[in-house]
């Protein structure tokens, strides 16, 4: 055991994780949790972002798995659903539908209140384990901040009563999420901020949720369960919904959300607004879809969408006694679905450091940081890829104007370009599948010599018309569900409207 006492503050995704990792190497582990936890999947006021679609990325999944075994299992057991995007999934890319065909990748679909249901059921299962509900975490005590010494030893309350109480630790955990006060509470120690790496490209979405209709009564045309429009890159007149990024995410119990976001475009939020909008999206399925569904909530509209990260490994004396994991260290724009996994691979790292049963000392937390580091590089570089493509973006990590216009030029031809190699080389469809479940780095496969060659090798074909999967299928028409993976022998799906060679655009 490495001690008594750890303490994580925060009960969302990234903390009962986190906990799940200490329970077993520490004598009582105990969770500080500002909000009442619901027993089953439902909202709560702590994680608004819960109204929107979530997807839990491969590395993420698997890094759960690993922290609380059989999770994947009772995920799907309670409704999740465990489905193969490229199969299950209609793509309208920049010249129409992509073709349906099998690939390397699968995922599991569900809400995020199922996904920490079904942790916290986990977590509660965890002898060990304590969640303390109602706390609202009023300061951390600590020795000598700012020195080689220095050591946060416990953190201070306040009960859903009013009563203050303080808890010793020997290891506190800040789970917290982007409001975190940790830093703060440093820093009037004795402790130095660390520096954060920012920026914001002005994201909004919104969303809402809708009841599936009964499945004897769906329109034969819908063999996909997820839907997925990317924005155009037409530079010419069109309406603004053409640069929304929009999905019709499937979820358990027979529902889906409605979900659309722009980088810079004020988003609806009233139904009515809501509704025109998913109307005048460029592919005609997905107004369709949602007018065939029952609404059963308002719509929910979400700003706080910045990459923030902390920067604790750049300090010269970082708190011993202390670690961040989650959007307390690194939050994401969400559109990149890379918060959970990130928080799940960190809390990893913590859990094999623990089992070497090293000392949690000063060189404990900078290796931790270290490692941590090099995990986030990972998202961190994807996020970057594509945010920095905007004029309108502020932070310190914005580009000068010539690198902007560069990303903004190229970085949706060039994810087109895979998309398209993947159809036809297994080995460019892994490298991204790899690079997109965080299981790569971008700069991996940047770097990768097959990969280009693949890229380029398809563009030859393309150019000579000797590709063989046919994609531009006519974005005014329903997804076509023919299956091409097999181009010799393409299977139609009895509902599509579209002819085998496509409505090629």
């Amino acid at each position: 055991m490495q001690g008594r006492t750890a303490v994580v503050l925060g009960g969302s995704v990234a903390g009962l994780c986190t906990a799940g990792v200490l329970a077993g190497h520490f004598d009582e582990v105990i969770v500080l949790e500002r909000d009442l936890l619901p027993a089953d999947a439902e909202h709560r006021r702590g994680v608004p972002q819960s109204k929107h679609p979530h997807f839990l990325l491969n590395s993420g999944r698997r890094a759960i798995g690993e922290i609380f075994p059989g999770f994947e299992e009772s995920l799907i057991a309670a409704g999740g659903m465990k489905l193969m995007p490229s199969m299950d999934a209609a793509y309208c890319e920049d010249d129409g539908w992509a073709p349906r065909k099998s690939g390397s990748m699968t995922m599991v679909y569900s809400s995020r209140v199922l996904i920490e249901r079904v942790i916290r059921d986990k977590v509660r299962a965890v002898q060990n384990i304590e969640v303390r509900e109602g706390i609202t975490v009023t300061g951390l005590r600590s020795h000598d901040g700012g020195t080689t010494h220095g050591r946060v030893e416990g953190v201070e309350l306040r009960t859903a009563e009013g009563e203050e109480q303080y808890v010793a630790a020997d290891l506190v955990v800040d789970c917290q999420g982007r409001g975190s006060s940790a830093i703060d509470w440093l820093a009037a120690a004795g402790w130095t901020a660390p520096e954060e790496n920012t920026l914001d490209a002005k994201v909004t979405y919104t969303s809402r949720w809708y009841d599936l209709p009964p499945v004897d009564e769906r329109p034969a045309s819908w063999w996909w369960k997820h839907l997925v429009i990317t924005p155009t890159q037409d530079t010419g007149d069109h309406p603004e919904e053409h640069e929304f990024l929009s999905n019709f995410f499937p979820i358990e119990g027979d529902r889906a959300i409605v979900c659309m976001g722009s980088w810079g475009i004020e988003m609806p939020r009233k139904v009515d607004t809501f509704e025109a909008s998913v109307d005048r999206v460029r592919a005609t399925a997905f107004g369709d879809a949602m007018r065939a569904c029952t609404p059963t909530s308002e719509v929910h509209l979400t700003r706080s969408t910045g990459n923030k990260w902390r920067r604790f490994d750049l300090l010269d004396v970082p708190p011993i006694g202390l670690l961040t994991i989650g959007d307390s260290i690194c939050a994401f724009n969400p559109f990149y679905a890379q918060g959970m996994s990130s928080a799940a691979r960190s809390a990893l790292i913590l859990k094999e450091m623990l089992a070497s049963g090293q000392a949690l000392d000063l060189a404990f937390h900078e290796d931790f940081l270290a490692r941590q580091k090099e995990s986030l590089d990972v998202p961190w570089m994807l996020a970057m890829a594509r945010d920095q493509a905007y004029d309108f973006a502020t932070g310190t990590e914005t580009v000068a104007p010539w690198r902007r216009k560069l990303v903004a030029r190229f970085s949706w031809p060039i994810f087109n370009a895979i998309n398209a190699a993947s159809r036809e080389d297994p080995y460019v469809e892994q490298s991204f599948a790899e690079v997109f479940n965080l299981d790569k780095s971008l700069k991996q496969m940047m770097r990768d010599p097959r990969f280009w060659f693949g890229i380029v090798r398809y563009r030859i074909r393309e150019k000579l018309g000797r590709t063989v999967v046919p994609a531009g299928f006519d974005q005014r028409q329903d997804p076509p569900g023919t299956d091409w993976s097999d181009p010799a022998n393409p299977v139609e799906h009895a509902g599509s409207t579209s002819a085998p060679t496509g409505a090629l655009q």
